[in-house]
């Protein structure tokens, strides 16, 4: 049979598009093969001019003169021998937090936790992240909540079996021998600085036996508890005490200690050569919730 015209023709249009991809297809894989060669040829940009050096940073905040080549921590120390040289009914502990210092990278939680051997769903130092401002002025802040250690404490108030009170040096303690558990004090306190120890351990959620660092006695107090024995603290309110058993023995709290942007200051507020009076003193200080009159003794520099 003679094939007929409209056949061929639709052959030859056929082998000629394909011819036409086949082309631009070569082409471009040789522009492929050719662009680096080129682009080798380019002349490079030329190199940025070096920035001014910026100079001297400015303080945030005008701490008090100090002795030349003295550490805000080694004067602290120093303020703290000084005060454990007194009556305890003569001390006034505080601490000073500078937020525009904080940078909200939970050191000082994680200080805690490990000092006081802390299980998991307690913290005595979280840190709280607060947004100001309004579009396209805004900002965060980082504010550490350790227990504010109240002069007027209602924590204290509503305790049925006297588990908790104020020492004669300010911090305010918790009788773990005595504590019933029934939350009445952690309901009271504003500023949630209490927690729960419905004694959990780490293991538990890996499903193993306890840990090491689980068998570790909490220093609390200077009790040396172990809690993996089952025993106190398990089933009673927990808090921060401005890490007491270190006090006591002529070292600071831990939180002070490893604030990487040295927001934190400790100290006896009533002696006047201290640090932290020296702080408190400064118009730009505040309390939280002090319209409750809880008279707290946790500062804070704004």
């Amino acid at each position: 049979m003679t094939p007929d015209k409209s056949s061929e023709t639709g052959l030859l249009q056929t082998e000629e598009s394909r011819r036409s991809f086949l082309g631009k297809f070569a082409g471009g894989v040789f522009a492929g093969l050719v662009a680096p060669a080129v682009a080798g040829q380019v002349e490079p940009a030329a190199a940025a001019p070096p920035s001014a050096p910026a100079g001297q940073l400015t303080p945030v905040i005008d701490l008090p003169e100090a002795v030349e080549g003295e550490h805000p921590q080694k004067r602290m120390m120093e303020d703290l021998r000084r005060a454990l040289q007194k009556p305890v009914d003569q001390r006034k502990w505080a601490m000073v937090i500078d937020l525009r210092k904080c940078v909200g990278c939970n050191g000082c939680t994680i200080a805690c936790i490990t000092e006081n051997k802390l299980p998991p769903g307690i913290a005595y130092r979280p840190v709280m992240t607060e947004t100001h401002g309004t579009y396209p002025h805004v900002a965060r802040r980082f504010v550490p909540r350790p227990c504010m250690q109240c002069d007027n404490p209602p924590c204290v108030d509503v305790c049925p079996v006297h588990a908790t009170w104020k020492r004669a040096d300010g911090i305010v303690a918790i009788d773990y021998d005595k504590c019933i558990g029934c939350r009445y004090c952690i309901t009271a306190c504003p500023y949630s600085a209490r927690s729960f120890d419905a004694g959990y351990f780490y293991s538990d959620f890996e499903g193993g036996e306890r840990q090491p660092y689980e068998l570790l006695p909490s220093p609390e107090y200077g009790e040396d508890r172990v809690r993996a024995e089952g025993g106190s603290p398990i089933g009673n309110a927990r808090k921060c005490t401005f890490c007491l058993h270190r006090i006591e023995r002529g070292e600071l709290p831990a939180c002070t200690l490893t604030c990487m942007g040295r927001a934190t200051y400790f100290g006896d507020m009533s002696d006047p050569k201290s640090l932290v009076a020296e702080l408190i003193g400064q118009p730009n200080v505040m309390r939280l919730k002090e319209e409750l009159g809880t008279d707290p003794k946790v500062f804070y520099l704004t």
